[in-house]
């Protein structure tokens, strides 16, 4: 459930304050109210046509994909502060318009089309194999998704309301700078992806401003939160004392009652930033708090045999033991009960893709990777194959599991 809500607002919100921001910024009336509501219409579909493809085919290389819509983006972003701060409309209106129309448009479906893939896929990942969609894990991961984009869609609503509210001049100031902010990230997006392909040749200045871009990641976001608050800030004090004109008493109703929308619209605004920032700071630390291995249980060593009691093990919940190698490395192996007949899934505390990194047990009865936050289906726990546990054999014998210590001697080198 978190995951999806920390996921959605981290990957998606940038965009909804910008594109709020720009049909702010586009005045009823204008030709660019229209181009940018095509432009945000082919960007979504867009961008669900590339989820589609990415999600049945192997057709779309996706870092290249992002690579070209970034370069896009940048580019219409300049364009929008060549056109929007006036630069040629005094010599040639009728073209100023159109391009800038034009790069509204553009704008619009860069910013959507970057971003919505990857919400458009969330739902995929929703079920694990084995699991029902009426299940609660299902219903709580829909929940955390559904929240996240209200967040977003609520905050971006309330912006764009209150952005309608001020002068075009001071939507026009805020919206240059959140884009500003937002184009240094995709410039180090750009250089990060060149750099790792050797397209472009190292250097210690593009390093250190990769490396600060990829460690602060989420503090563009904070800026252009901080930078757009503005918004709701100037509208609040300015429905405190309205200066509209009124001849009667029904008139100043009216102007009053449109005060408080603003303001609530406003509240709305702060609202959606304090959620958002709780969900990538607290909650977040919440969610990704280190899970903690369970102890060590107790075994018998006889000879070359481990001998547990199955009466230990039969309660269908996770039990790890801990064998110590003849040089001294600690073998750890897990033991779950999988249903009510005699089936067990015995593996190493390990798997070939994520390491001895562990498993533990959370909720109802799930067994997860510590390394990836993979759940396990518990009926495989035993098969070779993706995350699962290494499987380790074992016999029963007179009402308790054997296992051979050279099998655990054979796997030390895992735990080294």
């Amino acid at each position: 459930m978190l995951k999806y809500l920390i996921q959605v607002v981290q990957n998606s919100l940038t965009t909804g304050i910008l594109l709020a921001m720009l049909f702010a910024l586009a005045r009823p009336g204008g030709k660019q109210k229209k181009w940018l509501f095509w432009g945000f219409i082919a960007g979504a579909a867009s961008a669900l046509a590339l989820a589609v493809l990415k999600s049945t085919t192997v057709l779309i290389n996706r870092e290249y994909f992002n690579i070209g819509i970034l370069s896009v983006a940048i580019l219409a972003e300049i364009l929008f502060y060549i056109f929007s701060w006036g630069v040629l409309q005094k010599k040639a209106p009728n073209f100023h318009e159109r391009i800038w129309s034009a790069v509204y448009a553009v704008s619009a479906a860069a910013l959507l089309l970057y971003a919505l893939p990857d919400i458009f896929l969330y739902p995929t990942d929703f079920l694990t194999a084995g699991e029902s969609v009426f299940s609660t894990d299902f219903l709580f991961r829909a929940i955390g998704y559904l929240g996240g984009l209200l967040v977003v869609g609520l905050s971006g609503l309330a912006l764009y309301k209150a952005g309608m509210g001020l002068p075009f001049k001071l939507v026009r100031i805020l919206l240059t700078a959140g884009l500003a902010v937002n184009m240094v990230k995709q410039i180090a997006t750009i250089a990060q992806f060149l750099l790792a392909r050797r397209i472009i040749p190292m250097s210690k200045g593009l390093f250190d401003f990769i490396k600060l871009s990829v460690n602060y990641n989420d503090y563009f976001l904070y800026v252009i939160m901080a930078a757009t608050l503005l918004l709701p800030v100037v509208l609040w004090i300015k429905s405190l004392h309205p200066k509209e004109a009124f001849s009667n008493a029904a008139q100043h109703r009216k102007i009053r009652a449109a005060s408080r929308r603003q303001r609530r619209w406003c509240t709305v605004v702060l609202v959606g930033y304090i959620l958002s920032v709780l969900c990538l700071t607290v909650v977040r630390a919440y969610d990704e708090r280190e899970a903690v291995l369970s102890p060590a249980e107790p075994m018998n060593i006889v000879g070359s045999e481990i001998v547990i009691p199955l009466e230990n093990v039969g309660d269908g919940h996770l039990h790890r033991f801990i064998y110590t190698a003849s040089n001294g490395t600690e073998v750890r192996f897990i033991v779950i009960k999988k249903n009510a007949s005699n089936a067990y899934g015995v593996g190493l505390d390990a798997c070939d893709i994520c390491g001895p990194t562990g498993y533990y047990e959370r909720g109802n009865n799930e067994v997860v990777c510590k390394l990836c936050d993979v759940v396990m289906n518990t009926s495989t726990i035993g098969f070779k194959g993706g995350c699962n546990p290494v499987p380790l054999a074992y016999t029963l014998s007179g009402g308790n599991m054997v296992i051979q210590t050279q099998n655990l001697e054979n796997e030390k080198k895992r735990f080294e």
